[in-house]
């Protein structure tokens, strides 16, 4: 099986991919799209909410210009000519990011400068959704191990949903009121550096962002991702009428 791996090499380097996953489709999911300079170098994940909206952590947007990203929507391989590289018009980011996705507030907005003919993923506000035990998956283009490359391809793998305890066990910084945790306690699968902005999303729905963790898919240490139900009423403020 192909490793996918979505996590960070660190609390401070907030940028994950997919470990113990395996190639997965954009055909049933063209909502995933992948973030780059203007130079083309893919950095972070996001998720199509709307036509010309897209959602992605804090940390992918903060102290970056609009010019300066690029949205790549409908490209599978990275290295193909499939899809498009559609600029960004404009940048929301949550007005309590603090530079620190531990913080908190680790969310962002980008609004492309032309509407997409792909399907977005529809946000979940409840919470209920994100509830322990529940089977997520995660969605990304970093790192298939803690210290390898990057995937071309776009990974995917399911995870579990873990209890708060697990999670605040695993951080001291951890939140529920703002944050969820998955993954297994042995490790092995788990998002990596460059999967950060990323979706996870259950039954459809998006339900977290992938925003920071110890390392990618280690023992009693889970991917954290921003609870998107948290945000729900701002994001949706963000997409308009």
């Amino acid at each position: 099986m192909t490793a996918l791996v979505v996590a960070t090499a660190g609390i401070a380097a907030a940028q994950p991919s997919v470990v113990g996953g395996e190639r997965v489709s954009l055909a049933e999911r063209p909502w995933v799209v992948y973030l780059t300079d203007s130079s083309g170098f893919q950095y972070c994940g996001g998720a199509l909410v709307a036509s010309d909206k897209v959602v992605t952590a804090g940390h992918c947007a903060v102290d970056r210009l609009p010019e300066d990203v690029r949205v790549v929507v409908g490209r599978e391989d990275k290295l193909s000519a499939s899809g498009q590289s559609v600029p960004v018009d404009q940048i929301w980011l949550h007005p309590g990011y603090r530079r620190d996705p531990a913080a908190g507030a680790d969310v962002a907005v980008l609004t492309l400068t032309r509407p997409v003919r792909a399907r977005p993923v529809p946000i979940s506000a409840d919470r209920d959704r994100g509830a322990p035990g529940r089977v997520a998956t995660v969605l990304g283009w970093g790192r298939t191990s803690e210290t390898g490359p990057v995937s071309e391809f776009l990974m995917g793998a399911q995870v579990p949903i873990a209890s708060d305890d697990q999670c605040r066990r695993a951080y001291a910084e951890y939140d529920s009121r703002v944050m969820l945790c998955a993954g297994y306690k042995a490790g092995g699968v788990d998002t990596c550096q460059g999967d950060s902005g990323g979706p996870l999303v259950v039954d459809g729905e998006l339900v977290g962002i992938t925003s920071f963790g110890e390392g990618c898919a280690r023992a009693g240490k889970y991917g954290v991702y921003t609870r998107v139900a948290s945000y729900a009423p701002l994001i949706q403020a963000q997409l308009g009428p």
